[in-house]
């Protein structure tokens, strides 16, 4: 009868571990910990891999260790449990990885938007008016993010390009220079 409620209590570690890598991966597909987007797929993935390699490199010491303050817990639950609290830390510490990481993409838009608006500004002042009727069209790129961005505006046809380098560590009156003519797409295909 010990050994039945012992396996009732300690079968907890395989459901648990298909919840929390669904949840896992909408975790890491909303709050990414790493760039500024993930799919839903790579999430599912990342959640496993740390779910399985949690419950093996983890699990086991920690099932070891709960056995010798609980000498009376059978192996199997004391694997489970330790398994099981395994899998939620692993949660908790991905949920933690994405809110921070997730600040610090808000501050990269804050950062890239804020480039953007000087450079309209600048170009909205002193480009040639074909420049100036596209503002709606500026392209980005980030040379050293966040400080330093190149921001291009098409004339209408396509055919040329106004471009600007946005310091913002500058002040806002002394930030933007220009930058050529050359389309962002060229420059980001020299880098890659």
């Amino acid at each position: 009868m010990m050994r039945l409620r012992w396996r009732l209590h300690g079968a907890w570690m395989w459901p648990t571990f298909l919840a929390l890598t669904l949840v896992d991966g909408l975790l890491v597909h909303w709050l990414p910990v790493s760039g500024d987007h993930q799919s839903l797929v790579g999430g599912l993935l990342l959640g496993a891999l740390l779910g399985l390699g949690g419950i093996v490199l983890v699990g086991t010491p920690a099932a070891l260790l709960l056995r010798r303050i609980r000498r009376d817990m059978p192996k199997v639950v004391a694997r489970d449990y330790a398994g099981t609290a395994v899998l939620v830390a692993i949660s908790v510490a991905l949920v933690i990885a994405g809110a921070v990481h997730h600040g610090r993409i808000a501050a990269d838009r804050r950062a890239l938007e804020d480039a953007v608006a000087r450079a309209i500004a600048f170009i909205g002042d002193r480009a040639p008016d074909q420049f100036r009727r596209n503002l709606s069209t500026v392209d980005a790129y980030e040379l050293q993010p966040p400080q330093i961005y190149r921001v291009c505006v098409r004339n209408a046809a396509r055919t040329k390009s106004y471009c600007v380098v946005v310091d913002r560590a500058k002040p806002f009156a002394r930030s933007v220079t220009t930058a050529g003519s050359e389309p962002n797409q060229v420059l980001s295909e020299g880098t890659s």
